[in-house]
């Protein structure tokens, strides 16, 4: 069930909407929703905000945050989500998930990767969770960047991920056309345009070619 208590982070009770943005990374203000106040949301109202609204929200320490994302980068998480599926309909490691897939990964924290891909060592007997926001950490989390996306919130995001389990992090640039692959929050490599991302352990044999990604989602005006 998700989790209906107030959560643990206790926000300083002399900040003003600058210092809460601050905390978050810098965001824009309109991706700071302000009910629940701040500091007072829990998993359950990302959950019932989800079902019921056109956006999708995170929870981070409390606070509802609007997750947006292009609809070039869209069709970028839909596209290695596929490739990552059909990859796994030949060797069966676990599952696959997309951008509405919200995940609490730690006890305050519900994050929603693109794309993400959870080994079945997750899953006893494979069978997968019925919560709609499952307490459970991928192994692979993949973020197609978009333009409100800032530094301080990814590097934020990629200290969680790792925090909570995470192996593998990548992060694809759309406009760049290049990505960075992280192992750890301060370890790692960057994928240029010709480059290839590579599973590793994780998902053993599995390589992802940026320009046939980047082919696949067609050219942008």
């Amino acid at each position: 069930m998700a989790t209906t208590t107030a959560p643990k982070t206790v926000l300083p009770t002399d900040w003003t909407l600058a210092d809460l943005q601050e905390h978050l990374g810098g965001i824009p203000l309109e991706r700071i929703r302000l009910y629940p106040p701040p500091g007072m949301a829990t998993v359950q109202h990302v959950n019932d905000l989800n079902d019921h609204k056109d956006r999708l929200c995170e929870l981070i320490d409390g606070v509802l945050v609007e997750k947006t994302i292009g609809w070039y980068e869209s069709r970028l998480a839909i596209i290695i989500a596929h490739l990552l599926q059909s990859f796994l309909d030949v060797q069966d490691l676990g599952v696959v998930s997309g951008e509405a897939g919200a995940l609490q990964i730690l006890e305050d924290q519900v994050r929603i990767p693109d794309v993400c891909f959870v080994g079945w060592d997750h899953f006893p007997d494979r069978k997968l969770p019925r919560d709609p926001i499952p307490n459970l950490a991928p192994d692979l989390a993949i973020e197609v960047l978009s333009a409100s996306n800032t530094k301080k919130e990814m590097d934020r995001k990629l200290r969680e991920y790792f925090a909570a389990g995470v192996s593998r992090v990548w992060y694809v640039d759309a406009d760049a056309r290049t990505a960075r692959a992280y192992t750890g929050p301060e370890h790692c490599e960057t994928v240029g345009p010709d480059g290839v991302l590579d599973g590793g352990d994780v998902l053993p044999g599995f390589k992802l070619s940026l320009s046939e990604l980047f082919a696949r989602a067609g050219e942008r005006t």
